[in-house]
């Protein structure tokens, strides 16, 4: 067999769908990929590069024309050298004519270079190849870097939010190539005033780099507020006045309290002063105003008037008089009292426990302030009963209708006797009265055995007999009847009747 000489056919990479018309050197391997630096640029990301293989004849080994003739072929393995850069397919190609084009794809991979290269595997046309021009580099770059943006959220900028209530501020960011996460913002410090209490102005920023390294920031400012005033409190004690009219008898403390728990380092109070009053004391008032970051709170008062003083200097005005003796019937009107009171003033001064009772009573005069403390007095007195007893002979008593001549004069003889002891003044009797009365045909009758002279008339006390004896003279009118009632000071009586005859 007779050894071909063949000229090396040369193996070139042509862009997909485009073959030369002729080559510049036909005896050379003509490359379209970029035939100065034989280099295929690609990008991160970006589109896969395509590129083919095809054999152009250079009749170097003897034979004019193409090597791959009758039914003889050519296959190729097609490699990159750094497939973390770039990869090719297919791995493998066959050409059966050198009018053939095999398609070769290169993908890239993350940025470098990497060479792609063919090697001869199996040869059936007893003609040699030149490989080396099909070689070429690849070159990844990163893809463009878009700049990323970032957003705050949740809060807005001039805004203004109830401390408490101040949305969760987080952080938006969109970047093309690398789609990162919403993630939470960067607040500042609260400033301002009341800032110790976290009012006043707050920012929230937001900062995103990519992996680029592009960075940018975004914030928004808003501001915290206090939406309630100070809520105050007190405590009174008693908590309602336990006197008259408003007034306090006993000690009155007085505590207040002022609530701020959103800004309690603004709270300024006006007054609010806790007190005891344990002394006399007019209507006064106590005040309490406070106000806060949260606002104003109204004032309030508190009017506390204290009178724990009973009056004083009480005294009777009239009435029965202190050690006083009366008769039931001479037992003077209750009357009037009098007293003082340096705080509330008097009120009312009542009398009252009057009694006409026979024995030793007692008057009270009781003074009450308009707090209505009280006080009182008291007075002493007897009330005394006179006991007359009598007619004695020649009257008889008992229901006996005592006859005697009209215009006879009859001795009425009685004692007196003031709680057991016999009374000896004339002064004692108030009255000796007559009265015309029907006579009683039922009523026994007896006559009057002792007459006196007509010339003794009026009221002795016979100090012989022990007896008083006051002379009556019966009118005249036979067959008429009398009732003679003696009366005594105390209006005790004693009575007898008489038929004239």
């Amino acid at each position: 067999m007779r050894n071909r000489n063949r000229a090396i056919t040369a193996l070139a990479l042509l862009p997909l769908g485009i073959l030369p018309a002729t080559a510049a050197f036909a005896d050379n391997v003509t490359s379209t990929v970029d035939a100065v630096a034989k280099t295929m640029p690609l990008t991160v990301g970006g589109p896969a590069g395509n590129t083919s293989l095809y054999v152009t004849p250079v009749n170097g080994d003897g034979k004019k024309g193409c090597n791959l003739t009758g039914s003889t072929t050519l296959t190729l393995s097609v490699v990159s050298s750094a497939t973390s850069v770039a990869t090719v397919s297919p791995s493998l190609v066959t050409f059966s004519s050198c009018a053939e084009t095999k398609l070769l794809t290169v993908t890239p991979v993350a940025p470098g270079s990497s060479q792609i290269s063919v090697a001869e595997t199996a040869n059936t046309t007893e003609g040699t190849f030149s490989l080396a021009p099909a070689a070429f580099k690849v070159t990844v770059t990163s893809p463009p870097n878009e700049a990323p943006t970032v957003a705050v959220t949740g809060v807005t900028s001039g805004a203004s939010y109830v401390k408490g209530s101040v949305p969760a501020a987080g952080c938006a960011a969109s970047d093309a190539e690398d789609h990162p996460n919403p993630f939470a913002a960067t607040l500042s410090a609260v400033t301002g005033p009341n800032a110790e209490d976290g009012i006043g102005t707050q920012t929230a920023s937001c900062t995103y780099t990519d992996a680029g390294g592009l960075t940018v920031a975004g914030s928004e400012t808003y501001s915290i507020y206090d939406e309630t005033p100070p809520i105050i409190g007190r405590v009174v004690g008693p908590t309602a006045p336990n006197g008259l009219n408003g007034w306090y008898t006993g000690d009155v403390p007085l505590d207040w309290t002022v609530d701020e728990s959103e800004s309690p380092h603004s709270l300024v109070n006006t007054g609010c002063v806790d007190q005891s009053i344990t002394t006399d004391q007019a209507d006064t008032t106590y005040s309490c105003s406070a106000t806060s970051a949260g606002g104003s709170a109204a004032q309030q008062d508190v009017h506390i008037k204290r009178d724990a003083t009973a009056p004083s200097d009480v005294a009777f005005v009239a009435g029965p008089a202190d050690g006083g003796l009366y008769f039931p019937n001479t037992v003077p009107i209750a009357g009037t009292c009098t007293a003082t009171d340096a705080t509330s003033g008097l009120d009312d001064c009542v009398v009252s426990e009057r009694s006409t009772a026979v024995g030793d009573q007692t008057i009270t005069a009781t003074a009450t302030d308009k707090a209505g403390n009280s006080a009182k007095a008291t007075a002493a007195y007897t009330v005394r009963k006179l006991t007359p007893s009598g007619f004695y002979q020649p009257v008889d008593m008992g229901g006996v209708l005592n006859t005697v001549k009209g215009g006879s004069t009859v001795p009425l003889k009685f004692r007196v006797y003031d709680r057991g002891v016999e009374v000896k003044s004339t002064a004692i009797v108030s009255s000796v009265k007559q009265t015309l009365v029907p006579c009683t045909t039922a009523a026994p009758e007896d006559a009057i055995e002792e007459i006196v002279s007509a010339t003794a008339s009026g009221l002795r006390y016979d100090t012989t007999a022990g007896q008083f004896v006051q002379n009556w003279k019966a009118p005249t009118g036979a067959g008429t009847c009398y009732k003679v009632t003696l009366t005594t000071a105390d209006d005790s009586t004693i009575a007898a009747t008489f038929k004239l005859k």
